[in-house]
């Protein structure tokens, strides 16, 4: 990604999709930045980089376990909206992860953190956070470092 930071591109997007009438896209946009809005007004900060992927990250979280809640509930509409959602905030995370990256963070992390039992589970997910946020679904990694350590 160039220098510019995900707010502007945020806004960035945001314009361009009011110019191609893209209703989908403008409203998802504008969940996002309402939500870093709200950060900013609640905490008194400005947020930065790191934390607008936290927040897209636990957006796209909420929206996967929507989709699993309309998915059950028989509300396929619905759950289609979601998912859509996720296609957008997705767009400015950066790349997810794929398995076998994933097993090898996990693996190095353990190692390097000495844990040996799920006591250490914390120690694990203290290293691997700032290395995986908005790279990968964390209940997933926590499923994985389960495994490990078991």
């Amino acid at each position: 990604m160039s220098d510019q930071t995900l707010k502007s591109r945020l806004r960035d997007e945001m314009k361009a999709a009011m110019r191609a009438k893209d209703k989908q896209r403008l409203s998802t946009i504008r969940l996002i930045q309402a939500e870093i809005k709200r950060i900013e007004v609640d905490e008194r900060i400005d947020v930065d980089d790191d934390r607008v992927l936290v927040v897209m990250d636990k957006m796209c979280k909420q929206r996967r376990d929507s989709i699993q809640q309309y998915t059950d509930a028989g509300r396929i509409e619905l759950a289609d909206i979601e998912a859509a959602e996720i296609v957008v905030i997705q767009e400015f995370l950066p790349s997810q992860l794929n398995q076998q990256e994933l097993t090898d963070m996990v693996a190095d992390a353990v190692a390097s953190s000495s844990a040996e039992s799920m006591k250490d589970m914390g120690k694990v997910m203290a290293i691997l956070k700032p290395k995986l946020q908005g790279r990968a679904d964390m209940g997933e990694v926590s499923k994985l470092i389960k495994a490990k350590l078991n």
